[in-house]
């Protein structure tokens, strides 16, 4: 952690912030390594500082040795920003920002009312600026967590089958990768048969499989805090020609997107590579969100590869590809790796087959 607090204090430097305020969850866990529901970080120049209550005192003790633990109580004069507002005095800081993106604006209010005498400033993406580029230590976690949902999906297929319901089926998907270690689900997995496939974010709904259909799985598992996003389409019973057409399609998309990923290369032309595969046989308007998204402590974070996106691809960084195509009324096709961004290309992180299984 002392590395992320030296790299912290150098943005800090550059933006001209004495002292920054620290609330939301991920970003504390990444600077301190310790994960709770409640609590603040206040890093000065010289100080870092972890701000608890009695409920967490012992355990950030533990769990976060670079850090100072303060026990705030519940009275106003010892809450967390009565606690915070000394330990500015202490240092004698000027101004201290906070974290705009994660606090409402009565919360902001409020600090600069309780804060008055120094300069409150909002700030935007301080934290997240850092968590860019992940450490080996990052990419294994999330390569841990890739192998554990991919795991789990071979273990769960053979109950997707005619008459399951797709909700049924997400529940074994996540008993499957508790059982591998997982700390819970990334998010709520997608689950869309049939029809269903045209919505890009179907949830699994209580409807039941039928024969003949396509089903887009989209899932992920969080390990030691970090995210994988894996998307998986499979054909129940059995396939005919068009589906399969519009499955090699989405597939060879993908591959061009892969591909495309190197140092150096901008959102905008990872997305327009995979893109214009897919417009290229005529499915252009059936494609209509980005190719993919950062993943890390936060299943959906930047790097953005995204028409516009001037974001730049750095080894380190974590992304999906995932191009589809929705079809309502028809169902829908999608495939997504989460891939590593090496110094002469990529690591697939995701290893299971992307051939168009029949069960």
């Amino acid at each position: 952690m002392e590395g992320r607090l030296a790299r912290l204090r150098e943005a800090m430097g550059r933006r001209g912030y004495e002292a920054v305020w620290i609330t939301r969850a991920n970003n504390r866990y990444y600077l301190s390594g310790f994960r709770s529901s409640a609590g603040a970080l206040l890093i000065t120049r010289e100080r870092s500082c972890l701000i608890t209550d009695f409920r967490y005192v012992e355990a950030a003790r533990q769990g976060a040795p670079d850090f100072e633990v303060h026990r705030h109580g519940q009275a106003p004069e010892e809450d967390m920003l009565a606690v915070g507002r000394r330990i500015l005095e202490e240092e004698s800081v000027r101004n201290v920002a906070f974290e705009a993106g994660d606090l409402s604006w009565a919360a902001g209010e409020e600090l600069r009312e309780r804060w008055r005498g120094f300069e409150v400033l909002p700030d935007r993406g301080l934290v997240e600026e850092l968590r860019l580029v992940k450490d080996p230590s990052e990419a294994e976690a999330i390569a841990t967590a890739c192998r554990i949902a991919e795991e789990a999906l071979e273990e769960a297929l053979p109950e997707l089958k005619p008459g399951v319901r797709e909700s049924d089926f997400a529940l074994a998907l996540e008993f499957a990768m508790r059982r591998r270690g997982a700390e819970g689900v990334a998010f709520d997995f997608i689950v869309a048969s049939g029809p269903r496939g045209a919505l890009p974010h179907g949830y699994a709904s209580e409807r039941r499989v039928e024969a003949g259909e396509l089903v887009t799985i989209d899932f992920g598992a969080v390990w030691r805090g970090y995210a994988s996003d894996v998307t998986r389409t499979v054909a129940v019973g059995r396939v005919d020609a068009e589906q399969r057409r519009v499955y090699e399609i989405v597939r060879a998309a993908q591959q061009a997107g892969l591909e495309a990923i190197r140092p150096g290369a901008r959102g905008a032309e990872v997305d327009a590579v995979a893109r214009e595969r897919i417009a290229r046989e005529g499915f252009g308007p059936a494609f209509g969100h980005s190719l993919g998204h950062g993943v890390g402590l936060d299943v959906h974070e930047a790097p953005r590869l995204a028409a516009g996106s001037e974001d730049r691809l750095e080894p380190g960084m974590v992304v999906t590809v995932e191009p589809g195509i929705y079809r309502p009324g028809w169902g829908g096709v999608r495939v997504e790796d989460t891939v590593l961004v090496t110094a002469d290309g990529y690591r697939n992180l995701c290893t299971s087959s992307k051939e168009l299984r029949v069960l």
